[in-house]
C-alpha cells in the first residue's frame, strides 16, 4: 500500500513539473474516416463505409527531447453496413473517442502511435436481421500515423485497428478497422 502511494505521489508530482517547461497547446481537430468491419465468419460481409469525426484536442510538446503527447475527445458517426447469406443492415454507430497519442516531429513531419478508447453512444443493435448482435459500449483500439505541421496547422493520415472484439454477447469474432484523415488548428 505505501509503494503504491509513493508512486501515485511520483507521478502526480511528475505530472506538475512537466508544465512548466512544456508547450501546450489547444486545438480543434476534425476529418473524415473510412471503416470496415472484419468478421471471422465468412457468412458475414462488410463494406467500407465513410463517416466524420470532429472535437477539441491538446497538445503538450516537450522541447529538449524532441517529443510530444496529444489527446482528444473526438465525437465520430458513421455507418456500419453488414450484410448475411442476402440479407443487409446498417448500424448508425455513433462514440466518444478519445485518442492518446506520442509524436515524435521530425522537422515538419511527425509520425505517432498510441492507444484510443470509445465510448458507443448511438445504435448498438442490428436488429433489422440479426437480435443476437450488438456492439460493446467500450472499445479499445491503436493508433499509428503520420502528418505534417505548418505553422498552427496540422494534417494527419492515421491507421487504427481494434484490439477487443466488437460484439457484445461474445458470439461472433468482429474487428474494426479505420483510416482517419485529420486536419487540426492549434492555438
Amino acid at each position: 500500500m505505501k509503494k503504491r502511494m509513493f508512486y501515485s505521489l511520483l507521478f502526480i508530482c511528475m505530472l506538475m513539473a512537466i508544465p512548466t517547461q512544456a508547450q501546450v497547446r489547444f486545438g480543434v481537430k476534425g476529418g473524415l474516416d473510412i471503416t470496415k468491419l472484419n468478421f471471422s465468419e465468412e457468412s458475414f460481409k462488410s463494406d467500407n463505409k465513410t463517416g466524420w469525426f470532429i472535437g477539441p484536442m491538446v497538445e503538450v510538446r516537450i522541447p529538449n527531447v524532441a517529443l510530444a503527447f496529444d489527446g482528444a475527445l473526438l465525437y465520430t458517426q458513421n455507418d456500419l453496413d453488414v450484410s448475411v447469406i442476402g440479407k443487409e443492415g446498417t448500424l448508425k454507430q455513433k462514440t466518444l473517442q478519445v485518442p492518446i497519442n506520442v509524436k515524435i516531429p521530425i522537422g515538419p513531419v511527425y509520425i505517432a502511435a498510441g492507444p484510443q478508447f470509445g465510448y458507443n453512444i448511438g445504435d448498438k443493435e442490428m436488429k433489422q436481421f440479426m437480435d443476437d448482435f450488438k456492439i460493446k459500449d467500450f472499445e479499445s483500439s491503436c493508433n499509428v500515423g503520420a502528418g505534417v505541421r505548418i505553422d498552427h496547422f496540422e494534417l494527419g493520415l492515421t491507421y487504427n485497428f481494434s484490439i477487443n472484439k466488437l460484439d457484445d454477447n461474445g458470439r461472433y469474432d468482429v474487428k474494426k478497422n479505420t483510416w482517419m484523415l485529420s486536419a487540426a488548428i492549434l492555438f
